[in-house]
């Protein structure tokens, strides 16, 4: 089995020497499928020092496209038998790699979303991502504790295909809409989370735009 990491990257020269470090170190075959989304703090420079992560493959964006744009980048070039996305920062801990693909590779489903504790975000973020959630489990018939988790777990049969229109944070919407439209079932497994408050990008207006594409997923033809 081999897992490929996803990792779109926009101005996070403070993470991403630690982050990619972390992912490395973790003892599963992988890759790292990197997409730096013109980032303009001094990543790009840092990314250039990385040569010694094994397996690390760096893409680049002239323009800056959104976390959505990034991975449907990254998703054109990954080799590996799953696929997980991984944000940038440090709210997530690589460590939790091997409960994500283990339902897959035990074959009692194709997807695993890992579930995160929201205890440590602003409690209004936290709202929104439970009504989100919701909202998932109301318009698509499934059981869904957190939809924006970032560490969502795809075998390659999910991904091959999947073409992305969100450009940006409303992609996990569109992630999870097409998974679920395409009756893949939906696994969930706890992570460990700890949100962070400076720097973040993802604000509550990001919630609106998922609104919209959960609902224009749930009725368009795919």
């Amino acid at each position: 089995m081999k897992l490929s990491v996803i990792m779109p990257v926009y101005n996070e020269a403070e993470t991403i020497a630690e982050i990619l470090q972390r992912v490395s170190d973790v003892p599963i075959e992988k890759e790292i499928v990197l997409v730096d989304d013109c980032s303009k703090d001094g990543t790009s420079d840092i990314l250039k020092q990385q040569g010694h992560i094994p397996n690390l493959r760096i893409f680049s964006h002239k323009v800056n496209g959104g976390k959505g744009a990034a991975i449907q980048t990254a998703l054109q070039e990954v080799s590996g038998d799953i696929v997980i996305i991984q944000d940038a920062d440090l709210e997530y801990d690589p460590n939790d790699y091997s409960k994500l693909v283990a339902p897959i590779l035990r074959g009692e489903t194709k997807v695993v979303f890992g579930v995160r504790n929201l205890g440590t975000q602003k409690w209004y973020m936290a709202l929104g991502n439970k009504f989100l959630s919701l909202a998932t489990s109301i318009l698509y018939g499934v059981r869904i504790t957190d939809m924006e988790t970032c560490y969502k777990t795809m075998s390659r049969e999910v991904v091959q295909g999947m073409k992305l229109e969100c450009r940006r944070f409303d992609v996990e919407a569109e992630i999870t809409a097409k998974i679920a439209r395409r009756g893949y079932r939906i696994v969930e497994a706890p992570i460990s989370y700890n949100a962070r408050h400076e720097q973040k990008k993802l604000s509550p207006l990001d919630g609106w735009p998922a609104i919209r594409a959960l609902i224009k997923y749930r009725f368009i033809k795919l």
